[in-house]
């Protein structure tokens, strides 16, 4: 029986979260054009095989029971879903993404970056990619830290510090706390960050930050509209009642794409922070 190892290059989870890392840093440097944006959306997302491998990650990762038996039944129910994928497509996926990542990054600063529950991400791996391989006690001792990492008391954290709850760093990151960008965005309120934070952990899943574009649409817009009669310069009052009306136009996620444009994130942002510097200044008056 061969020994099984550990390749964190081939690693779903692990490329995930290296190319994570590598955004923000890209967002940091303020890059225009993240390669690394477009290889999560290309590779991660519900349509291809390392979307929905990285699912099965993500799930081991999060998910939290009290029960050991429902605990032990999910972890089993994880590692039967990973058999129900295409793994050839799954391998050649893989490949495609290894050979774009070699020949745009350093290989070895790209997995450099220090990664939260490797133990964790590499117990998946193992328990993936080399089952069959596995000695019994090995096998064994894998299964059941995964046992125990799913039924832990998962850490709790302020819901109002969204940059650093659950180690987010919220504009095109996962799970990430970098003190430059806290430092660049710690200005922006509880609506923004959320927003952020939506486009963070849906850049796998476009439906979802589609689903909540769409939500927060309709109470910004009557807040905003609520403003114009209370602005007293003629000028101003003109140009906020143009915006206003250039909401839905600007801001629309109403298409058949199922992807969400990113000058509307960006775009939305900017109207959440009219309104922000609209009530701060109704304030002051008052």
């Amino acid at each position: 029986m061969n020994q099984a190892k550990h390749n964190k290059l081939r690693n779903t989870g692990l490329l995930f979260e290296f190319l994570i890392r590598q955004i923000t840093i890209d967002v940091v440097n303020k890059s225009k054009n993240s390669k690394a944006t477009n290889l999560v959306k290309k590779f991660f997302n519900e349509n291809t095989q390392l979307g929905k491998e990285f699912a099965l990650y993500n799930a081991i990762l999060n998910k939290k029971f009290v029960d050991d038996k429902k605990a032990s039944y999910f972890v089993d129910q994880v590692i039967n879903n990973r058999t129900n994928l295409n793994l050839t497509e799954l391998r050649r996926e893989k490949y495609n993404l290894i050979k774009e990542i070699k020949e745009t990054y350093n290989l070895v600063d790209f997995l450099s970056t220090r990664i939260d529950n490797y133990k964790i991400y590499a117990s998946v791996y193992n328990l993936f990619e080399h089952t069959d391989n596995l000695t019994p006690d090995k096998k064994t001792m894998i299964y059941f830290n995964l046992l125990e990492y799913v039924t832990s008391k998962p850490v709790t954290t302020k819901e109002d510090n969204v940059i650093k709850e659950d180690k987010d760093i919220q504009i095109i990151t996962y799970r990430i706390l970098l003190e430059k960008f806290n430092r660049k965005y710690e200005n922006f309120d509880h609506n923004q960050k959320k927003l952020l934070k939506a486009y963070v952990n849906n850049l796998s899943n476009v439906h979802s930050l589609k689903e909540y574009i769409t939500k927060i649409k309709p109470q910004l817009k009557k807040e905003l509209l609520s403003h114009i009669p209370n602005v007293t310069n003629k000028v101003t009052k003109i140009k906020l009642t143009e915006a206003v009306h250039s909401f839905d136009n600007i801001c629309n996620v109403e298409t058949k794409s199922k992807i969400v444009n990113d000058k509307v994130v960006l775009q939305l942002l900017r109207y959440l922070e009219l309104n922000k510097q609209l009530k701060k200044n109704e304030s002051k008056s008052l």
